[in-house]
């Protein structure tokens, strides 16, 4: 029997839940300013909260015909926005910021119901949507404007690229879509967000945020689907101009092929892949096993960059792993609007059998178990598991270096000093973030910073600590390179240079071999042989190329 299910209204939005049945109001696709339900469907999502199965969200429509619609929607958009001023565009993003402010708590509810975040965390995304959209503002604005040098009468544009495909993850489905969505609003672009197959209700609500924020129709588009379909279609579009993906890298593999015809397209791939910590042996071990073992089971492991591998110095090994079985034992798996509770279910049947699968494999390949991921308790019908954490024998056995664990799945490493480690590290196949735990006066730290090959490196804090005041990129697999965060709206804009001669014709140097005749010449009883041609032209870098 499920549980008795409690419905959430979305005060102002437009009613988004039913209150008799429960289930989402599915408006369709968001195409021109409105919602529109396909007329030939070419399937259906099924809406359901992976914390309790008997609660059904309801079957969201898709077809993969919506995507050229929506992409000739964004262009029709784009030509009205990318000319709207900077002004203008920065109050729209306000607007939505203020949006986000005056529905987090509904927000929140809705994104515990559809992924199963407890709903202590999901509050944080909304809050973290919320600081995102505001630094977006702080910043943005001075990052687009244009650069001018007046004595030399150039300037430098960023201008928007057109129409701009979001690709939005399950495991922060607000967050992305509101990060990425406002930065494209923001830089003068057209969006087309493609919300996960997981959260299609939460991709509405972000749709009916907008649809309150004054912008011309076409701007901010969204077509629900599955990635198979809508996605590959939304990608391969040959009027999209940029793509931005945060998911697998397995579905990010399969873009760059469908892209593979178009160099010249801007995509940024965010695959994640997880973390690995470094424990050496000058650590504050509490310290140290709080961290990892937060960040590798928050969000039931399900973050991109959640701690997957932790390598531990053997002189403190054994207490370090004790103590991490001991704490990570005790901690509360359960449904997300029960309170007290630090883990909901995995989103999915298929990410669960995943997920004993690997367990199972490893332990067969004579990796051993620390911890063993029995079926927690009175959760219900929900994907839930525990977490588990397993020893790797990786000086015998397959070191397990490539893959991302799945789930809440903790790899742990024992190495003999921190040069093996860094070692070890440099040949994880995605390196998104790493933690070192360690002494800061450690005097060994600098040359670790120097070798340790990662995208973001967190001394004594934990691999899912991040900020977007800073550039983010991952290495190895956990991405292509691109820059994420802020600087997220270079990848939107492209730099125009402009110069202006502001001298007169006449006062232009005149160049060697040119022979230039004036048109008063004609005039002038003066051979053309006999008029000097320069011998010292001096510095012509400001009438060339070579301008400061």
């Amino acid at each position: 029997m499920g549980r008795a299910l409690t419905v959430y209204c979305t005060p102002g939005m437009g009613a988004g839940v039913n209150e008799v049945s429960g289930r989402l109001l599915r408006k369709g696709d968001y195409i021109f300013g409105s919602y529109v339900k396909p007329e030939a469907v070419d399937g259906y999502i099924n809406g359901m909260n992976p914390g309790d199965r008997t609660d059904v969200l309801g079957r969201f429509p898709f077809a993969e015909s919506s995507v050229p619609e929506a992409v000739s929607s964004a262009a029709l958009g784009y030509r009205v926005w990318h000319r709207t001023s900077i002004e203008d565009r920065s109050g729209a993003v306000h607007l939505f910021k203020e949006q986000l402010v005056a529905h987090q708590e509904s927000l929140a509810r809705l994104i515990t119901r559809e992924i199963g975040k407890p709903l202590w965390e999901s509050r944080q995304e909304v809050v973290a949507s919320i600081r995102a959209v505001d630094l977006l503002l702080d910043e943005g604005v001075e990052r687009l404007s244009s650069r001018i040098i007046d004595e030399f009468g150039a300037r430098s544009d960023r201008l928007p690229r057109g129409v701009v495909a979001i690709f939005c993850p399950f495991n922060f489905p607000l967050l992305v879509a509101a990060s990425h969505t406002a930065s494209s609003v923001l830089s003068g672009n057209a969006a087309i967000v493609k919300p996960s197959k997981f959260a299609p209700g939460v991709g509405q609500a972000h749709m009916d945020l907008w649809d309150r924020c004054r912008l011309a129709r076409g701007t901010v588009n969204m077509v629900q689907g599955p990635g198979s379909v809508v996605g590959h279609r939304l990608a391969a579009h040959p009027d999209v101009d940029v793509v931005l993906f945060t998911g697998a890298l397995d579905t990010a593999r399969t873009l760059m092929r469908l892209t593979q015809g178009r160099p010249e397209l801007p995509i940024l791939m965010q695959c994640g892949g997880k973390g690995v910590g470094l424990v050496l042996d000058d650590a504050e071990v509490n310290r140290a096993v709080y961290e990892v073992m937060v960040g590798a089971f928050l969000t039931a492991g399900q973050r991109h960059n959640s701690t997957g591998r932790v390598l531990v110095m053997d002189s403190i090994y054994d207490s370090f792993v004790e103590r991490l079985v001991q704490q990570s034992r005790k901690l509360s798996v359960g449904y997300g609007f029960e309170s007290g509770k630090f883990m909901g279910p995995l989103i999915s049947e298929n990410l669960r059998t995943r997920f004993r699968r690997y367990v199972r494999s490893l332990t067969g390949q004579g990796h051993t178990v620390l911890l063993e991921s029995e079926p927690p308790t009175g959760t219900g019908s929900g994907f839930y598991v525990r977490p588990s954490i397993i020893e790797v024998d990786w000086t015998q056995a397959n070191p397990v270096l490539a893959g991302e664990p799945p789930g809440p799945t903790l790899l742990v490493y024992r190495v003999s000093d921190w040069q093996q480690a860094i070692a070890l590290h440099n040949q994880v196949e995605a390196r998104i973030a790493t933690s070192v735990f360690t002494d800061l006066e450690n005097p060994c730290l600098g040359e670790m910073k120097e070798r340790l090959r990662t995208g973001a490196l967190n001394i004594n804090r934990g691999t899912i600590g991040s900020s977007l005041r800073l550039p983010s990129v991952g290495l190895g697999t956990s991405s292509n390179g691109v820059i994420g965060g802020v600087a997220l709206l270079d990848k939107l804009t492209h730099p125009r240079s402009q110069l202006t001669e502001l001298r007169e014709f006449e006062a232009l140097p005149r160049l060697p071999g040119i022979h230039w005749e004036d048109s008063s010449a004609a005039e002038s009883t003066t051979p053309l042989a006999a008029q000097d041609e320069p011998t010292d032209v001096g510095d012509l870098s400001n009438f060339l190329e070579l301008s400061d």
